[in-house]
């Protein structure tokens, strides 16, 4: 998947936004709709955000925001501010499409479709010339594989925010807080973490058999099967619908900090776990794992107790999820059915 979100589903997680190159295919959005904005800011400027690389200063409010990596386009426009420009997301929608959630975002407020900064889907070549086009005044990475080298670049272009520890590691709530007060509204960054806070115990009220559950979260592979790490925010997401993190998970941990780690298929029975989640492309590949004999070593997947999230949108919905997307009805929502079921199993 993406070296952001999915890992090997692209070329490893936690890949990027969507979109073509800058005019060749009419998406750079109109200046009267440069800098789109819904909510009022509720911070004073100037702001100093502090991340791996430093600290930025963000000086004034920003009219013109590009996003890079995962998740912080959804932020921003949750906090009311509509990106000009934003990474392609080739892996899931393919090339000048945007994820379902975003294009409903900007069609429901009329706002001109963002310019798309290519990506390759392992967001680990960076367009420059495109960023200087887009001429942002903040680019928000919070979530991303960028390197030292590739921030201080993009620094120059314009103030930029990294992650504030390791890449591809930010957490889902970390990555709305960080984009909601580089753009001067952490007031509404906070409406955005509560009311997904209220979704998610709502559904852990509903759902009561996931706290006596242990859960991990698998991307089979050919050769390995990698089960997530604690880091990474697709498994975190779970434990606050109540699931506890099998153990088995770190014990079998050789990642060294990282967000996932590579499993001989010989030791898969290894993988202790009430419940697993898996990833797949199609329903041919995930009905094929179901029967696979090297699969059917993993207790869970033998008996039953196993959530297969199938087809990319569905996939980058839910890994880890949004501020847009965590009530899109083909992620959460879908994957909390999905659990319930292979709970009962």
């Amino acid at each position: 998947m993406r070296t952001r979100a999915f890992r090997r589903t692209t070329a490893l997680v936690a890949g990027l936004a969507t979109v073509l190159t800058l005019a060749a295919c009419g998406q750079e959005s109109d200046d009267k709709d440069a800098g789109t904005t819904t909510l009022e800011v509720t911070d004073s400027f100037p702001i100093t955000i502090k991340h791996a690389f430093g600290e930025t200063e963000i000086k004034e409010e920003p009219k013109r925001v590009a996003t890079w990596g995962w998740g912080s386009t959804e932020a921003a426009i949750a906090s009311g501010v509509y990106p000009v420009a934003i990474a392609e997301q080739l892996w899931t929608v393919g090339k000048g499409n945007l994820l379902p959630w975003v294009e409903e975002a900007y069609d429901a407020k009329g706002v001109d479709h963002p310019t798309l900064l290519p990506d390759d889907g392992s967001g680990s070549t960076v367009p420059y010339d495109e960023f200087i086009a887009a001429k942002p005044d903040l680019i928000l990475a919070p979530y991303s594989g960028i390197t030292e080298e590739q921030f201080d670049k993009l620094n120059e272009i314009a103030p930029t925010v990294a992650y504030p520890e390791a890449a591809w590691t930010t957490t889902w709530q970390d990555t709305i807080k960080i984009t909601a007060s580089a753009l001067g509204r952490s007031e509404h960054g906070d409406k955005i973490l509560a009311d997904i806070d209220t979704f998610l115990a709502d559904e852990a009220k509903k759902h009561p058999e996931f706290a006596d559950k242990t859960i991990a979260a698998l991307y089979p592979g050919p050769n390995t099967i990698s089960p997530y790490t604690e880091l990474d925010p697709r498994l975190a997401i779970l434990t606050k619908l109540g699931f506890d993190v099998a153990p088995s998970i770190a014990e079998l941990d050789t990642s060294d900090g990282g967000f996932y780690y590579e499993l001989s298929w010989e030791e898969a029975d290894k993988i202790d776990a009430d419940v697993v989640v898996t990833y797949f492309d199609d329903e041919a590949q995930a009905g094929a794992f179901l029967k696979d004999q090297k699969a059917l070593a993993i207790p869970a997947v033998e008996n039953g107790g196993v959530a297969q999230v199938v087809g990319r949108e569905r996939i980058s919905a839910v890994s880890p999820p949004t501020a847009l997307s965590f009530q899109w009805a083909g992620g959460m929502p879908e994957l909390i059915k999905l659990l319930a079921e292979a709970s009962a199993r």
